[in-house]
Formats: structure tokens, C-alpha cells, sequence
């Protein structure tokens, strides 16, 4: 008795070559409208600062910003804002081109040398000479909304030299957008910063005047 030997179907090695061919251009296609990602950078915004110091020495005022803490929920690459009381967005092609710890105390440097004509300020970790005011600040809220407003607030604490006594504040401001998208919500939170620059500067000076 003869057994039967079951029929193998073949697919023709051509249509398997064009099958992986169509598999392979599907893949790169979607890969080629892939959106890139864009970096943002926080900056110092023009300030009307005085022209002197009102009470001028001969050694320079300077200021320690030191390290700036931030909330956990924006400390990320990515630039997250507030979808509702309950939601946010964290988007992945729209990123800070460096950490908020290291772009807040680099902004507030700048405004404040512009606030503070002749100072001298240095951010974390650089060298801190013994005669500078140290300005520790920790932002509570840094919170976001790409068709509304930004809001920062902040506490902050200037330490004069020689064991002053610190003159410490909370900093709370809002910023409209001036449209919608990441570039109008970048410079909202720049303009934020630029306030509480305004009001350690006002604090360095009272804290300087008490220690004379």
C-alpha cells in the first residue's frame, strides 16, 4: 500500500522579495514623518533697572545665586503643561535644551545684573567669594497652559555676608501668552522669572543698607 506525501505549497521566492520590500518601505515611511524635536531655552528679558546704586561703595555688590529647586513634575526634558485641574501633557518633541535647575539661576543672574547695575553674579557651583550675598530660591509652582498663562511662584532667601540677617519672600506672578505654541509660553515664563529677579534685587539692596 503506497502513502500518500502530503502537497508542500511554495510561495515563489519573487513575491516573498516583494513582500519584504513593501514591509521595509512601510517601515521607513513612517519613520520619515516622524516630527523632529524642538529646544527651548529660557532668557533674560530687557529691564528698567536703576541707573546707580543709590548708596555706592567702592567694592562691587556681588551675588551667589545657589542651587534652584523645582518642582519634580517639570524636572524633565520635556516641556510639560497643565491640560486641566487633574491633567497634563508632557510632550516629547518639545524639550528644554537644558535642566530648568541650571537655565532659572542663569536667567535670574542676568536680570539681576541688569536690575543691579555693577553687580557681580555667579551661579551654583561656581566659585562664591565670602563677601557675596547668597540667594537660595525654590520654585513651588511652574505651571503651564499653551493656550493661557504660565504661573511661577517662587521663595527665595538673600543671605548677606559675615552671617547677616536673611531677607527672605515669596515671588507669585502670571504671564499671558501671546499666542498659542511653546515660543510664546517660553518667553511668558522668562517675563515670570524677570519679576522675581525684581524682587530679590529689592531685597539684596534692604539686606545690604541693614549690614552697613
Amino acid at each position: 500500500m503506497m502513502r500518500a506525501i502530503p502537497r508542500v505549497s511554495r510561495v515563489p521566492l519573487r513575491g516573498t522579495l516583494f513582500a519584504l520590500a513593501a514591509m521595509l518601505l512601510t517601515f521607513c515611511s513612517g519613520c520619515a514623518t516622524s516630527p523632529a524635536a524642538s529646544f527651548y531655552t529660557l532668557n533674560p528679558v530687557r529691564l528698567a533697572g536703576p541707573s546707580a546704586d543709590p548708596t555706592p561703595s567702592a567694592a562691587p555688590l556681588m551675588i551667589a545665586i545657589g542651587p534652584v529647586t523645582v518642582p519634580e513634575l517639570v524636572d524633565r526634558a520635556q516641556i510639560v503643561t497643565r491640560v486641566d485641574a487633574n491633567r497634563v501633557s508632557i510632550d516629547e518633541f518639545a524639550r528644554w535644551a537644558d535642566p530648568l535647575t541650571s537655565q532659572i539661576p542663569r536667567v535670574l543672574a542676568a536680570d539681576l545684573q541688569q536690575l543691579i547695575p555693577g553687580a557681580i553674579v555667579s551661579t551654583y557651583p561656581q566659585r562664591v567669594d565670602d563677601n557675596a550675598y547668597r540667594v537660595s530660591i525654590d520654585v513651588q509652582d511652574f505651571d503651564a497652559q499653551v493656550h493661557g498663562t504660565v504661573m511661577l511662584a517662587a521663595i527665595w532667601s538673600v543671605l548677606p555676608p559675615r552671617h547677616g540677617q536673611p531677607v527672605s519672600g515669596r515671588t507669585v506672578t502670571q504671564e499671558a501668552l501671546s499666542g498659542p505654541g511653546y515660543d510664546p509660553l517660553v518667553k511668558a515664563y522668562s517675563r515670570a522669572l524677570a519679576s522675581v529677579a525684581a524682587d530679590i534685587a529689592v531685597a539684596t539692596r534692604s539686606a545690604r543698607l541693614i549690614t552697613r
